[in-house]
């Protein structure tokens, strides 16, 4: 597999409607300037995430929101976020469209999006907390996957937020219509989901927007798998394959990356060689990648895995205070230092196992007889 490009799309004053022609535009330079090198092309990153966190809760740029998610100087967190994710799916099926047309033939690459995709348990074992998940399931994901193979919104999100829903004409349905050669999946974590329709829920989450669905890490207390360094992030190995058998079955198998699964402990610490022996990464990876290769031997069309990252990186709000990396990064010196997640990961990627007790040669059995690449990424394999 050749190196893949990303790039981000530009957010607006109008919600992105004013940048889908720019967008196009910066598309084909880049389709024109790379695209002999270039053969797996990601239109966009997380724009799912991008407009809960700008739109919904009003944490990132341009920070709109609106009560109970938060009080900022402008926004409407019940209708803006519909807008510019509209507006971001639209950007993505002109480029996929032009790329198609002018690029595909010649350059002979594919092109895809990266959604942010989490999974979710019931809360409580009840009928409504089961509906709940699936709710959840398509407001979080099938939001941006669906009009992308389909053509529209999921079901789900129009029986609850009705005319609110943008909708698509039938020129646009005709190139938003299956505008996908791949599935690019952010994978992290897993959540339990409550029902609020029949029960009461924490102001914001029992409203249309939110599918009417509380998300939470927690039981009674009790997280649903080990903690990260991000609050809302818990390992649960089991959710990789869960996450990746819903993909395959609502959208028929389509390819698949999962383009980022990682691990930032929930104690950050200081001191070097605490954090050179990150086991608890090491540990995290081999069981997600067990995970992952159940689902490839159930029969997920599962192409590659990518480690997020390759070095402890500056992650956006949180700046450098989440250690992500398989390196660590003296940041007087910019010396990098590969941590001992970075040397299993050398030998995991010349050997083919994690040398899991219960999943022996999990990965030679699983990824050795199909299409699937297992990496960091480029760099990270030629830095390992």
């Amino acid at each position: 597999m050749r190196q893949f490009l990303c790039y981000t799309y530009a957010k607006s004053s109008s919600f992105g409607y004013s940048c889908r022609e720019d967008f196009v535009y910066f598309a084909e330079i880049c389709f024109k300037s790379f695209g002999d090198r270039i053969t797996n092309w990601i239109t966009m990153n997380e724009p799912n995430l991008l407009v809960d966190m700008s739109y919904i809760r009003g944490w990132y740029p341009p920070a709109h929101c609106s009560p109970p998610f938060g009080n900022c100087s402008a926004g409407n967190s019940d209708i803006e976020p519909l807008i510019a994710m509209h507006n971001m799916i639209l950007g993505h099926a002109k480029a996929v469209k032009l790329y198609r047309e002018l690029f595909q033939l010649k350059q002979g690459g594919s092109i895809g999006i990266v959604g942010f995709t989490e999974y979710f348990e019931p809360l409580r074992d009840n009928e409504f907390d089961r509906q709940a998940v699936s709710r959840a399931l398509a407001f979080t994901n099938a939001w941006l996957f669906d009009p992308l193979v389909y053509g529209d919104y999921p079901a789900e999100m129009r029986l609850y937020l009705g005319s609110a829903l943008p909708i698509f004409s039938p020129e646009e349905i005709n190139y938003v219509k299956g505008s996908l050669d791949f599935i690019g999946m952010n994978f992290y974590t897993s959540l339990y989901a409550q029902d609020c329709i029949h029960s009461a829920c924490i102001s914001g989450w029992d409203r249309p927007i939110r599918g009417f669905v509380y998300t939470t890490g927690e039981r009674d207390g009790e997280p649903i798998g080990g903690r990260c360094g991000i609050p809302i992030f818990f390992v649960v190995p089991e959710g990789m394959e869960k996450i990746v058998n819903y993909m395959k079955e609502r959208y028929n198998n389509m390819p698949m990356f999962v383009t980022e699964n990682g691990f930032s402990p929930p104690q950050q610490n200081d001191q070097v060689q605490a954090l050179l022996q990150d086991t608890n990464r090491v540990d995290f990876h081999k069981s997600y990648l067990a995970a992952l290769a159940r689902a490839i031997r159930n029969g997920a069309d599962v192409r590659g895995y990518f480690v997020w990252s390759l070095i402890d990186n500056f992650e956006w709000i949180d700046g450098y205070s989440q250690q992500f990396g398989l390196y660590y990064v003296d940041r007087q010196t910019l010396e990098r230092v590969p941590k001992l997640s970075a040397k299993w990961y050398k030998k995991f990627l010349a050997n083919g196992t994690t040398d899991h007790s219960n999943e022996e040669d999990f990965t030679t059995r699983s990824f050795g007889n199909t299409n699937a690449t297992i990496l960091g990424s480029e760099a990270s394999r030629a830095a390992i």
